[in-house]
């Protein structure tokens, strides 16, 4: 909104107001503009409106979820991880090294010791 020098003063309150809402106020004076801002605007995280990013009903108590969603991280881990040399090796070899007798990869079980600490 652009206004005279002389609505301004006339309407200075308001016109103030205008700017703490965000709205842009400009004067006009001697051929020249002037705009009116607040000194500090609003964050633009104050901004964000809240999103559902829940689904309706889910019940986040029930852990049944939890276990089928590890396994198929680990499945995804195994497919992009799971063969790689161990460093210092005389031949390639399988990155399978038995750790902990369950036969998974070195970094696979530290990632487990990891998940298991409270």
């Amino acid at each position: 909104m652009d206004v005279p020098i002389t609505q301004f003063r006339q309407r200075l309150f308001d016109f103030i107001n205008q700017a703490l809402e965000g709205k842009d106020v400009w004067v006009s004076h001697k051929g020249r503009r002037l705009r009116l801002v607040p000194e500090h605007g609003d964050s633009k995280l104050s901004r964000i409106t809240p999103m559902n990013i829940v689904a309706p009903g889910a019940d986040l108590e029930d852990s049944s979820w939890k276990a089928e969603m590890m396994s198929e991280w680990e499945r995804d881990w195994d497919r992009q991880f799971g063969m790689v040399a161990k460093p210092g090796g005389t031949g390639p070899k399988s990155a399978r090294a038995k750790v902990s007798g369950r036969g998974e990869s070195p970094g696979r079980a530290r990632a487990r010791r990891i998940r298991r600490k409270p």
